[in-house]
């Protein structure tokens, strides 16, 4: 694919009756990163780079390209030759980088941590010194940093010391730090934080209280995930639930053998734009089978499949298994008819399907 890439390129002339410029080739290395061909796309840069003069776009875009494959000291290195030849890196590249730095570091144990935060903390420093300010998404990655890694009095620090240099924080932002308090167990400071970002005019996303539902899950706090459920749905709301706050609180009310709060959640769901998904299904087929609902198990299993969600294979298993152990043999001849019908649609995924006969 690469070579075609090029290829297309090099005859590019031939077709538009002209040679490529500059934003062109800059395409051609943007189109190498994204698809995570960095080094094919430095190769092609060090090659041509003489024909078309190097700028900042090209190596942002080639930064990012590494960043994007984890090699950080290629990134690092395409930075230090970018300010060599006297082109000066923009915030965009410095955020790239940041984000390289930042994004999939491995957090733990503390040493990790601390050696992530000191080399995002070197890269503003730099960034300082050459006279570009950390901007919004700048503050969001290493916010993003100290929520991964439960530190919510950093968390909070970077937050006020953000807001002090007059940087609005964003949606993403006070989910960041939202995220962080409520997961650490600070709900009543999470939720302060939920009131200022209303307040300020930021409008909550859905995943915002989806960290709320997560803890209330985890503390098995049916009236408050169920209040909050109902202001979501309120109609003057300008925050919908998404399908990760219904399979949150499907999960929760299923292990809690809430059955008809969930079935209210479940209606819900079906009614809306949402939709249920295979997790969804996943839910509360197992649920169903926990509670020995045969046949309200079936009835979703074969609802699943037909809406085109191949089931995971333990799905079927526990599926095949509670039939037989409830001597419900006839039904799951039934059911396995009707899914061999169905079997088309998944081609050769459902290959690996074959139940092994179970003994009671």
């Amino acid at each position: 694919m690469t070579r075609q890439a090029v290829r297309a390129f090099d005859d590019m002339e031939a077709f538009v009756g002209g040679e490529p410029d500059a934003a062109e080739f800059t395409t051609l290395l943007d189109t190498l990163c994204k698809y995570k061909y960095p080094k094919v796309a430095a190769e092609v840069f060090n090659k041509r780079k003489y024909k078309y003069e190097p700028n900042e776009k090209m190596y942002t875009v080639l930064i990012y390209g590494w960043c994007k494959v984890n090699r950080n000291d290629m990134a690092q290195k395409f930075l230090r030759d970018m300010i060599d030849h006297g082109i000066e890196p923009n915030i965009v590249t410095y955020n790239i980088l940041l984000n390289g730095i930042c994004r999939h570091a491995s957090l733990h144990p503390d040493y990790r941590f601390d050696r992530t935060v000191r080399a995002a903390e070197d890269l503003l420093k730099e960034m300082r010194e050459r006279g570009i300010e950390p901007d919004v998404t700048s503050y969001s990655v290493i916010l993003h940093v100290y929520s991964r890694a439960h530190k919510p009095e950093l968390c909070l620090c970077m937050f006020h010391s953000m807001k002090e240099s007059g940087i609005c924080p964003t949606v993403a932002t006070y989910t960041s730090v939202i995220k962080c308090l409520a997961s650490c167990g600070r709900l009543e400071d999470a939720e302060s934080l939920l009131d200022e970002m209303t307040s300020e005019g930021v409008c909550p996303s859905p995943a915002t209280y989806n960290c709320f539902f997560k803890e209330y899950r985890g503390r098995k706090d049916v009236n408050s995930a169920l209040q909050l459920y109902k202001k979501m749905k309120a109609p003057n709301s300008p925050t919908a639930p998404d399908i990760h706050t219904y399979n949150i609180l499907l999960g929760m009310f299923i292990k809690l053998n809430r059955h008809g709060t969930a079935m209210e959640v479940w209606n819900d769901m079906c009614e809306g734009t949402v939709g249920p998904d295979l997790d969804s299904y996943t839910l509360l087929i197992h649920g169903s089978c926990d509670n020995k609902k045969w046949r309200e198990a079936c009835q979703f299993f074969m609802e699943m499949i037909e809406k085109g969600f191949l089931p995971h294979k333990v799905t079927f298993e526990t599926l095949y298994r509670g039939l037989i152990q409830a001597d419900m043999l006839r039904t799951w001849r039934r059911l396995k008819k009707r899914v061999d019908e169905e079997a088309a649609k998944f081609g050769e995924e459902f290959k690996p399907y074959h139940i092994q006969p179970y003994k009671r």
